[in-house]
């Protein structure tokens, strides 16, 4: 009798078990589908730029009492956006010449940025987003173009003094992998206090178009392009301090320019090789770039603040490096400095040039209106793209 009931008691089971899977399968009954999905784009919500160059910014922010877009990267003045009945709040600036421009929202008094637009101005932090108003008629200098291009990779290596894993980007110019018997000179590019390895090829410097562009017109001479970490800890001082710059000049000389002449078909003489930089990164590059004339013919520096410091002495980070300015003169070929002319660090770079003046050493000054912003920095880096390795 006990094994009876037993085996009524399992059968019991087995059959509540097989209605709660039955029940289980037929509620999951398949009702997917894709049949909405095919249909045109709706129009861009925002930034939308029109054919005159006005820029229509729009945010969802229903119950906001109110709302301001911050345009630009320097000279920046908030403007109050109107509600319209959805709860779209809206405004329009321009016409803007074409160019790269950053922006903000602020809803309610909170900075925040443009959710439907991935473009934006990152580096040690995210910033902004940005905007690119195109040529009208003539792509601009910097404006992604129907011209051969060339490839970017991510280099993984070990830095000696820092005694940690590090990465760079490298661009290696159009037809790099068609003749494998040419040999290329190499650009290394620095960046800017807020920024990273990636600040020159993502959306803020566009140093890859830019040499894709002057290529395509022979206004420049085919190169590769190395852009590492200028940071130490993460901080503008660690990239800018005279330890943190013997840091990364040990780093450049032992770790960066071994593994790029190893792995990559480059020239391997000074003649081949330039160093330039933006504002911190600028620093760099005139430092290290005339510490060591033996290694590099050609050095741009680009709104640099340590060097616009009046009490700025070259001896305390580069001791004699002016001492035989006739020596030095002959040995590089082009020390360029360059600032936007509306930028705070102007007047001290009036000074560098001056005391360069004094000293006897050769250089060049390129300024150009603006601030401390990326389109003074574009075009900076453009125009000593045309100038090196001729």
């Amino acid at each position: 009798m006990k094994s009876f009931n037993k085996i009524r008691r399992i059968q019991v089971i087995g059959t509540l078990f097989f209605l709660v899977v039955s029940f289980t399968v037929k509620a999951q009954t398949n009702t997917y589908s894709v049949k909405d999905w095919w249909k045109p784009a709706s129009p861009k919500f925002s930034p939308v730029v029109d054919s005159s160059g006005n820029i229509i910014f729009r945010v969802k922010a229903r119950q906001a009492q109110s709302v301001s877009v911050s345009f630009g990267e320097w000279d920046v003045h908030p403007q109050k956006m109107t509600k319209d009945t959805a709860g779209v709040w809206a405004a329009t600036i321009g016409p803007v010449e074409p160019g790269i421009y950053a922006y903000t929202f602020s809803i309610d008094g909170v900075r925040t940025l443009d959710f439907v637009n991935p473009a934006v101005k990152a580096g040690t932090e995210v910033y902004s987003n940005v905007i690119e108003v195109p040529g009208r008629g003539t792509p601009r200098f910097d404006e992604l173009q129907q011209v051969p291009h060339g490839t970017i990779v991510t280099l993984r290596y070990t830095s000696t003094p820092l005694r940690r894993p590090r990465s760079l980007r490298v661009f290696l110019p159009p037809g790099y992998d068609n003749n494998r018997s040419n040999r290329y000179p190499v650009l290394y590019l620095r960046h800017g206090g807020g920024d990273d390895e990636t600040s020159w090829t993502q959306q803020s410097g566009s140093a890859d178009i830019i040499l894709e562009n002057l290529l395509a017109k022979k206004q420049a001479v085919p190169m590769i392009i190395v852009m590492s970490n200028g940071l130490t800890d993460g901080s503008w001082a660690g990239g800018s301090t005279k330890e943190g710059m013997e840091q990364l000049e040990e780093e450049l000389l032992k770790d960066i320019i071994p593994v790029i002449e190893q792995q990559y078909r480059v020239k391997k003489d000074k003649n081949a090789r330039a160093i330039a930089g933006l504002s911190m990164g600028g620093g760099q590059a005139y430092i290290i770039g005339l510490r060591h004339p033996e290694l590099f013919s050609w050095i741009g520096e680009f709104s640099a603040g340590l060097l616009s410091d009046k009490d700025f002495d070259i001896n305390e980070r580069a001791p004699g490096v002016f001492n035989d300015p006739a020596a030095l003169n002959a040995g590089i070929k082009l020390l360029l400095i360059g600032c936007g002319t509306d930028d705070p660090r102007m007047p001290g770079h009036e000074q560098l040039s001056e005391q360069l003046k004094k000293t006897g050493i050769k250089h060049e000054i390129y300024n150009i209106p603006g601030g401390h912003e990326w389109k003074v920095w574009r075009e900076e880096l453009r125009f000593f793209m045309t100038r090196i390795f001729t």
